[in-house]
């Protein structure tokens, strides 16, 4: 499912960032931008969109006046540089607040929620049957859908901007969070080490109180995860 979006900015290079931030991301595509709210509220009486990207502090109308006229208004996201308009967003039932300069992983975030609500199918990786030998998920990468299997999962990596997914024949990249990742993989396989790792518990080879061993990859244990992460280490030492 592909969701289409309108950013309104009365800044150009706030609108070039936002489209650049949208072309990374497979599903959602930008339809038309403005640089005034009065030309949005046209558009928006004879089409609709999934999401609108919509600065606040803009000439004639703003962007809390826009949204307010809109009686069936789509998904919003609301783009600016002043955190004290904040509260009264979220009163308008607004999807995520983001503060510019928009860093790429920030809105991220912003669009997994978007995904969550209204594709909840489509942003979820997608499991096999359990009577199936092999679950497997689907990520979004390179304008296409990949089928990774669950067991060939060495482990999860963030890049920052993307996670890289590592399996013992291949690796793939997807411009999702690896919370986003770890909050959709089975629990009782996987666990996050790291703020940066996610790891799977049934490749692991060996492991000490500082890292853990897969195959040909050393994956270091975080200290914020350190204490949870070797409680489970243990546990699954003594299933084995």
């Amino acid at each position: 499912m592909s969701l289409t979006c309108y950013i309104i900015d009365d800044e150009p290079l706030a609108i070039e960032v936002i489209e650049s931030h949208v072309s990374k991301i497979d599903g959602l595509e930008v339809k038309a931008t403005f640089q005034n709210a009065i030309k949005a509220f046209q558009e928006l009486r004879n089409n609709s969109v999934d999401v609108l990207f919509l600065d606040i502090q803009m000439p004639k109308l703003t962007g809390i006046e826009f949204l307010r006229t809109l009686k069936n208004p789509p998904k919003v996201i609301f783009t600016t540089a002043y955190r004290e308009y904040a509260l009264e967003g979220f009163d308008l039932d607004v999807i995520d607040y983001l503060l510019k300069p928009v860093s790429f992983e920030r809105f991220l975030k912003a669009v997994n929620k978007v995904f969550d609500v209204l594709a909840p199918q489509a942003s979820t990786p997608a499991y096999s049957d359990s009577n199936e030998e092999h679950h497997y998920v689907f990520v979004p990468s390179d304008k296409k859908n990949v089928k990774i299997c669950l067991d060939e999962i060495l482990y999860i990596e963030s890049k920052r901007d993307y996670i890289l997914i590592k399996t013992e024949n291949k690796q793939v990249s997807t411009y999702q969070t690896i919370t986003y990742m770890e909050d959709r993989l089975p629990g009782d396989q996987f666990l996050r080490v790291h703020r940066s790792f996610i790891i799977n518990l049934k490749k692991i080879e060996s492991w000490s109180k500082n890292e853990v061993e897969l195959s040909e990859a050393t994956i270091p244990i975080g200290r914020t995860y350190k204490r949870e992460a070797l409680k489970r280490l243990g546990e699954s030492s003594e299933v084995l």
